[in-house]
């Protein structure tokens, strides 16, 4: 044949080697609003709309509703990528429900179903996620179910709780790693009515956790960082950093996130809903999310490419060079990925399927630390000496 016959030279290019591995954005927002009177060009009702400029979308967020209320928390705290869905705000809990809950009409995602699609319609997928002030138990249910598919976090609040045992008792209603229950709420002053009014935790749980991701990063969790913007605390909440016998000791023992004073207003707990305990506190879940979203979305090249040993190689060098990178940098202890042969049999090869393995530890939050104090004489052996000296 013609093309088997050449009189010259050729350049067979080989693209062989290890791809970089680009860690997948973490601090993106998505959030649930109401807010009748916004602007209705700028947020569509039941559209997620991308916003990366909070002040301007606070001049086109109203005044009523959730809305600018839980713009002005975010605001506080940092400026990041959001996805803003808007609902209507129904006649009742019960409708309202309904409408932030959303599904699909006319092929069009509504409500939280809205966040799925923002990958696919504005290229950026939410990972922190909330609904401020419309959070009940039927939509932080479907909050956890989102965030389950998107491989995000959901901050929550203790919908109706007005002391600390009801907060613990309405964690009970769930059992996701990728949620966390928050009580009680802070106060802040509202510029609007120009008097101290509730400010929901779980808006400023979203910008903190943003601002989080940006400056440490996902491996550190939501507690112990000041928070901006508020003045006090709606319920009181007893808190003593070497007691357990507190409010904060009670609510922290049964999983819920609480809120205390110590130089500043900070959030106090790591834990999550989770029923398995491997993923206990919120950056183990962030930690396990982020890692298999990197490692999957980063291999994209390779589907299809033919499966040569030096693919494999490649493969499972590029994953080692990531892993050594993020020891490196503080957000794991220690990862490594291998290929099993007893998996990689000659059928499942022959079937187009290659299988590598890899494990990861994450960083461990210091929850309880412990000095250990002795009272001794041996100091005084050398008093005499010191004294001549």
């Amino acid at each position: 044949m013609p093309q088997d016959y050449h009189h010259g030279v050729r350049v067979l290019e080989l693209n062989e080697g290890t791809r970089p591995i680009r860690t997948v954005e973490t601090g993106v927002i998505g959030m649930l609003v109401t807010a009748d009177d916004a602007d209705a060009a700028a947020f569509p009702a039941g559209e997620g709309v991308l916003v990366t400029d909070i002040i301007k979308a606070l001049d086109k967020a109203g005044t009523t509703g959730t809305m600018a209320k839980s713009l002005d928390a975010i605001k506080d705290q940092t400026n990041p990528a959001m996805v803003i869905v808007r609902v209507a705000e129904g006649a009742d809990e019960a409708e309202t429900n309904t409408n932030v809950i959303g599904g699909v009409v006319n092929g069009r995602r509504t409500g939280l179903q809205a966040l799925l699609a923002a990958q696919t319609e504005l290229n950026v997928k939410p990972r922190i996620l909330g609904a401020p002030g419309l959070d009940s138990q039927p939509v932080a249910a479907e909050l956890a179910s989102i965030a389950k598919q998107l491989r995000g976090f959901t901050y929550n609040a203790a919908w109706g709780a007005t002391t600390k045992e009801e907060a613990v008792t309405y964690r009970d209603n769930f059992g996701n790693r990728e949620q966390m229950i928050i009580w009680p709420d802070f106060m802040a002053w509202d510029s609007v009515n120009s008097q101290t009014d509730l400010a929901w935790a779980t808006a400023r749980a979203l910008g903190l956790r943003a601002l989080i991701d940006e400056q440490v990063g996902w491996h550190k969790t939501l507690s112990n960082v000041p928070v901006q913007g508020v003045t006090g605390l709606s319920s009181d909440v007893t808190w003593d950093l070497q007691s357990p016998a507190t409010d904060a000791g009670h609510l922290n023992e049964n999983e819920v996130t609480t809120l205390i004073r110590q130089d500043g207003f900070r959030f106090w707990g790591s834990r999550t809903c989770s029923a398995d305990p491997l993923f206990a506190f919120e950056n183990y879940t962030r930690t396990a999310q982020v890692i298999a979203d990197t490692m999957a979305e980063a291999h994209l090249w390779a589907v299809q490419q033919p499966l040569h040993p030096t693919l494999g190689k490649d493969i499972v060098e590029g994953l080692n060079a990531k892993f050594r990178q993020l020891v490196n940098q503080g957000y794991l202890i220690g990862a490594e990925a291998w290929l099993d042969p007893t998996l990689n049999t000659k059928d499942t090869l022959k079937a187009g399927k290659f299988i590598v393995d890899y494990d990861y530890t994450p960083v461990p939050p210091l929850e309880d630390l412990t000095f250990q104090q002795r009272i001794t004489d041996r100091h005084l052996i050398n008093f005499a000496a010191a004294v001549a000296a």
